[in-house]
């Protein structure tokens, strides 16, 4: 743990030559952010303008310069943040010099890049992201990332930090775990959140100066479809419809089930996003004394006047000068481990059927059509052919099989349901 009445902050700049200047002496304001939907770090500081070896600092400190922060509370100098600078700005205000800059770190330019990325189906989580990462030349520190098998991909003009973000969730709709992106001293990690070994702990009135709670439903999703492959035309079907809390009216996302996907696996991803996204989101802001050490993603645990438990950090923001911090937080949820694979997994995949296959219809209800809500009546059992399939145009989905009469006859058996035939 960490004393905060030891707290001391050093900030560096790495100087073209290699040296490295330390600039403590000199700054007047300084702190870093790491925020939600980005995945880098910026880094701010303002220091006095003053001269080195005879020179301004704003000539030795320029565009692309290297800045660093350290922190130490009694347990050794660690850094906490550093990035390149981006912004550099010398002003001179009441017959005072001062250079402020804006840094941000090694993801900032996976951050501001796009690409067209082609993933073969197949291609796995870490695979996609590792290689991103080294063609943009970062050196990886960590992967404890997902790797699922993803469907194939197509990313055109994207923003590499919006790939990575999209691939991490498929995974998690898929059944991985959530996971945080950051650079730490040069190098990129994937760690999943809440995994850090220090949880810090936080109350009101004794280390928190300031608390804010509150609930929204602005971006709840209630409601989401499953549409199929589409056909030559373009047209998808819908094939399943996955409810939420639709009592807060109907708003809806789409799902589009790929070929590698089988519908039992697309409605369980549908799931996932109102798993995600179906609750009323709670924001939870606090102010309190600094603990330079604590990045998003990590878990804390707070007592407020509403309660006590777990959260995980979404964003957070550290302030030098006032040495604090103010960060929001997502309640924190256990991962539930997934039950052991049951005897069925390992048996040989489902038969895939099309049209023009004969078959043999086990008897039951065949429908009018293939919408919900189609009259059905009682079809006997017999030999039969798939007359249209799940990937014909305006196919409702809930009945998606029309079964003929093997010599070619229609409206023998009608449209029928998954696994009424073999």
């Amino acid at each position: 743990m960490i004393n905060i009445a030891k707290l001391t902050y050093r900030a560096y700049a790495v100087l073209s030559d290699g040296r490295q200047l330390n600039i403590t002496g000199a700054m007047t304001a300084g702190g870093w952010n790491e925020g939600e939907g980005e995945i880098s770090t910026r880094t701010t500081m303002t220091v006095a303008n003053v001269k080195f070896e005879g020179k301004p600092l704003s000539s030795v400190i320029t565009p692309n310069t290297i800045i660093a922060i350290t922190a130490d509370a009694g347990g050794g100098e660690k850094e906490v943040a550093r990035g390149a600078v981006a912004e550099w700005a010398p002003s001179r205000s009441n017959g005072a010099n001062s250079l402020t800059m804006e840094a941000y770190d090694e993801l900032y330019n996976m951050q501001q890049s796009q690409d067209d990325r082609y993933l073969p189906a197949g291609t796995g989580t870490k695979s996609a992201i590792m290689g991103l990462f080294s063609d943009w030349g970062i050196p990886v520190g960590e992967y404890k990332g997902p790797d699922k098998p993803h469907a194939k991909t197509i990313f055109k003009a994207q923003y590499l930090s919006d790939i990575i973000m999209s691939l991490l969730d498929d995974a998690e709709k898929h059944g991985a775990d959530h996971y945080v992106i950051r650079a730490e001293s040069g190098k990129a990690y994937v760690l999943p959140v809440g995994a850090n070994e220090d949880v810090y702990c936080f109350t009101e009135d004794k280390n928190v100066t300031m608390a804010s709670d509150k609930i929204s439903t602005a971006s709840l999703v209630t409601r989401v479809k499953v549409l199929g492959l589409a056909d030559a035309d373009g047209k998808a079907a819908p094939e399943a419809i996955v409810d939420g809390l639709t009592e807060y009216g109907i708003r809806q996302r789409i799902y589009n089930r790929s070929a590698d996907d089988t519908l039992e696996t697309a409605k369980a991803a549908a799931q996932a996003v109102i798993d995600e996204q179906g609750q009323p989101e709670r924001g939870l802001s606090f102010t309190g004394a600094d603990v330079p050490f604590i990045h998003k993603g990590d878990k804390v645990h707070l007592t407020t006047s509403t309660g006590a438990g777990l959260f995980i950090i979404k964003s957070i923001s550290h302030n030098i000068a006032t040495r604090s911090m103010t960060f929001t937080v997502k309640p924190w949820e256990e991962e539930t481990p997934a039950p052991a694979p049951a005897a069925e997994e390992t048996a040989e995949p489902a038969k895939e059927y099309k049209k023009g296959d004969i078959v043999q219809f086990k008897g039951g209800t065949h429908y009018v059509s293939s919408y919900a809500g189609a009259k059905g009546y009682p079809a006997t059992a017999g030999p039969a052919k798939i007359h249209l399939d799940k990937d014909c145009a305006n196919n409702g989905g809930v009945h998606p099989w029309c079964l003929i009469h093997t010599d070619g006859t229609s409206n023998v058996y009608g449209w029928v349901d998954d696994g009424t035939f073999e």
